[in-house]
Order: structure tokens, then sequence, then C-alpha cells
């Protein structure tokens, strides 16, 4: 039996509003939990598009057909006007989501605005921005949040030393091969950290396979006896990619794989080692992440970056 934890982000409204119910849907088909984190705030996703400039990010898009996957309506949210609030709108969605029995963690207040700008922001701001979408999730729900996963696997040490303030059972801030505690310097920091360790659909899909051969890349990268955590988003498996996903997730179950929240993962790991965090790159994906110490030296990354 292998386990794989299961990470969903939810980053706009459309993957609230349409995407969520998709997958909570099917998951209840399978009696599967999973880990959702929403972004509560702001959908200001359109904002991206300034990044078309950076040859990079441009690429991506074209390679994953961006407007086809998130629609029109969410690469433009949040340029000639506000954005919506999420958690306002999709409150149904969000108290249904955990009344469904899956972990729900806090992504965001303002997506884009932690992604973009989380390096520049200090101590106070930050913990403002994660004061704002705790206070909304935690009214919806009517109880704390589980747990954290900062946009764009983005986190920095003043982020983590904010998040420290919270009561989250763990975060899910980086990339990885372990589950570990974070420490710089000669801070320690009390929020255990459940790592991304595998790849999403947008680091894959144009470079090294195609959505027909996508689901065989990623099951051969699912091994017993390594920590494996897969993040899922909303706005792409939850909608177009809906029946990929379905495909997935038959195919696994008929190679034993069992799926569960990052939670479940957590509680079955006895020894929980201390890392460092860096900045690193993730092939397929732009800019930096947030990366376990010594990941890019681990077999998980060569699998992942030899694809």
């Amino acid at each position: 039996m292998i386990h794989v934890g299961l990470r969903i982000d939810v980053d706009t409204l459309r993957g609230t509003r349409t995407g969520v119910p998709n997958l909570i849907d099917l998951l209840a088909r399978y009696n599967i939990r999973a880990s959702f984190f929403f972004s509560m705030g702001p959908d200001n996703m359109g904002r991206h598009l300034w990044r078309l400039m950076h040859p990079t990010f441009l690429i991506k898009m074209l390679r994953t057909s961006a407007a086809r996957l998130y629609g029109w309506d969410t690469l433009m949210r949040g340029t000639l006007c506000p954005g919506p609030v999420i958690g306002q709108i999709c409150r149904d969605t969000i108290r249904n989501t955990a009344g469904a029995g899956h972990e729900i963690g806090l992504h965001a207040w303002d997506h884009y605005r932690w992604q973009t700008r989380v390096e520049r922001m200090d101590r106070n701001d930050i913990t403002l921005e994660i004061q704002r979408g705790y206070n909304l999730l935690t009214d919806i729900i009517e109880r704390h949040p589980d747990c954290f996963a900062a946009p764009g696997w983005r986190i920095t040490p003043e982020a983590l030393i904010a998040l420290d303030g919270f009561a989250f059972r763990f975060e899910s801030d980086c990339r990885g091969y372990s589950i570990f505690r974070p420490v710089f310097d000669v801070k320690h920091i009390s929020h255990v950290q459940v790592p991304a360790t595998l790849p999403t659909y947008d680091e894959l899909i144009g470079i090294k396979c195609t959505p027909e051969t996508y689901n065989n890349y990623l099951l051969n990268l699912i091994r017993p006896n390594q920590l494996n955590v897969l993040t899922i988003h909303a706005e792409v498996e939850g909608i177009n990619c809906l029946p990929l996903f379905q495909d997935f997730v038959d195919r696994a179950l008929q190679k034993g794989i069992v799926f569960g929240p990052l939670g479940e993962i957590l509680s079955r790991t006895k020894n929980i080692a201390e890392s460092t965090v860096c900045k690193s790159s993730v092939t397929g994906r732009e800019g930096w992440v947030a990366c376990q110490e010594n990941y890019q030296t681990s077999s998980i990354y060569e699998k992942v970056r030899n694809l």
C-alpha cells in the first residue's frame, strides 16, 4: 500500500465556485478525503498578465493553454476593477467542503499579492494578510483552520515567524522530500512542514508529457518508502481536467495507492528532523520557490528534473 497526501489548492473564484464542488463529488464517490487550501480574499489573479513580459511565463501560458484551463474571466479578474472577495461569495461551498470531512486550510487572503510581494512585506504586513484570511475562514467553518499553504510555494523567514503565531497544526509552504521542522539561524519554527514532493500539471505539460501521457508520468513518480504529496488545483483538475484526474484516481487505486489529507500523512510520521528552507527553482515553474534543504540532490528531485 502506497500513501499519497492529496493537497488541493484553490486560487480563484472560478476554482472555488465550480472546481471545488466537482472535486467534492468525485472524491465522495471514491471515499477519499483531501486537504483543501482556500484563498479567501479578492481574486486578483488577472494581474499576473503583466508577467507575460517575462519569456518563461509567456511560454508557460502558451504550453499549458492557460486561457482554456483557467477561463478568460479568471485571466482578467482584478484588472479593470477590484477582484471579488472569494470567501464572501462562496461561503456555502467552503462550509460544505468542511462538512464533507475534508481537511480545511488557508491558502491566502490575496493569492496574487502574496505570490508577487511576500519578499518585500515585513512581518506586520504578513501577519495582517494572514489574519484577514484566517478570521474569515474561521467564521465560515466555525472553527480554526487546520493548516496553511503558501501561494506558489513562496515563503520567507519573516512569513514563517508570522505564521507561527497562528493555531495551525502544520504548514505546506515549500517543495521537499520529507516532513520536517524549519530552522534558520538560531530560530526554531514550531509548525511542522509537510512539503509537496510531486510536480503539478502545469510543470509537466508541454515539457516532457502531453495530457495523454500525463497520468502515466505522474504514477511512475509515486513510490513506496518515500513521502508522496501531490498538489492539484481546483481550477485545473476540478474543471477542464476533471476527466483526466478521475482517470488518474482510477489507475492509482488499481495500483494500491491510497489517498488522504496531509494531516494523516503527518500523523503516521514518528521522527521529524530539522531542516533549513532555501530559495530555488523547479522545472516548469517560473520564478523562485521555497525548497527544503538538499531538495535538489534528493532522489525525488532527480526523478522530477529528469522527466
